[in-house]
């Protein structure tokens, strides 16, 4: 097992060391991994430092080499295990996540979005939190993720910052058996001015506790009703927003990274 071990690490000392001396090489040879609408002929863009590009001329979709590519091969093998907050555990596999991930996709696609506009996600730990980062990444949404106990103030900040057009969000969340409201947050965020942006809210039913409904609100069920389980992965630039996450930043406002 000695032996063994040494010889992995002899192994990943190599090719850490090609990666540090042969950069592009190393990432070119890595990129094969990936499924690509075109394959990039440009490996790295140092023209313009230190806003390097990678792969500029390559076309992908995130979502579709999570899951499209698997669903062929291994279409009943688990993708996601879930534990609940009351020990519940939720098991779904590629394919089953791959018709969910499609459904909601196709449900958003009704709200008349654009390839690039953002979309907030405040939702509880979950499969539907997956869910909905897959749709976005599958029509080249732009999503930022908002953890669940973060303040109205919070999600107002990244609302504003970001000129999102769409919140996903559910009812409200469980935390130590309690049910704890997340809608409110959202409604408090929007009050607050500066969020004009904003279209429409996607509502999932976690714990089915009332809550105050506007003319903005979707609910998750209503959207998806009848859509169908398929749904072409839009081809985007290498460089195409994946995501925002929020750092705390060094201004004393929440600063958004883009990935």
């Amino acid at each position: 097992q000695n032996k063994e071990s040494l010889e992995m690490n002899k192994k990943f000392s190599e090719i850490y060391q090609n990666s540090i001396k042969n950069p592009e090489d190393f990432w070119q040879e890595v990129s094969n991994d990936i499924f690509w609408f075109k394959k990039p002929t440009k490996i790295l863009n140092k023209s313009n430092p230190p806003f390097y590009k990678w792969f500029e001329d390559g076309k992908l979709n995130a979502s579709f080499n999570c899951l499209d590519r698997h669903v062929d091969s291994k279409p009943n093998k688990t993708a996601i295990i879930f534990e609940a907050d009351d020990g519940n555990v939720t098991k779904i596999s590629y394919l089953e996540l791959y018709h969910k991930v499609c459904q909601f996709s196709n449900g958003l696609k009704t709200l008349n979005l654009n390839v690039g506009d953002r979309v907030i996600i405040y939702l509880p730990m979950g499969i539907e939190a997956i869910i909905a980062m897959q749709a976005c990444a599958r029509l080249g949404l732009t999503h930022s993720v908002v953890f669940g106990g973060f303040s109205a103030k919070s999600l107002q900040e990244r609302i504003s910052d970001t000129e999102a057009r769409l919140v996903i969000t559910s009812d409200g969340q469980f935390r130590g058996g309690k049910a704890i409201p997340l809608k409110k947050a959202i409604d408090d965020a929007i009050d607050m001015g500066g969020c004009d942006s904003i279209d429409k809210v996607i509502v999932f039913n976690r714990t089915n506790e009332p809550f105050p409904k506007n003319n903005r609100d979707v609910m998750w069920d209503d959207l998806i009703e009848n859509q169908s389980t398929e749904c072409p992965a839009v081809s985007v630039s290498a460089e195409h927003p994946l995501f925002i996450l929020y750092t705390s930043g060094s201004t004393g406002k929440p600063k958004g990274v883009q990935h």
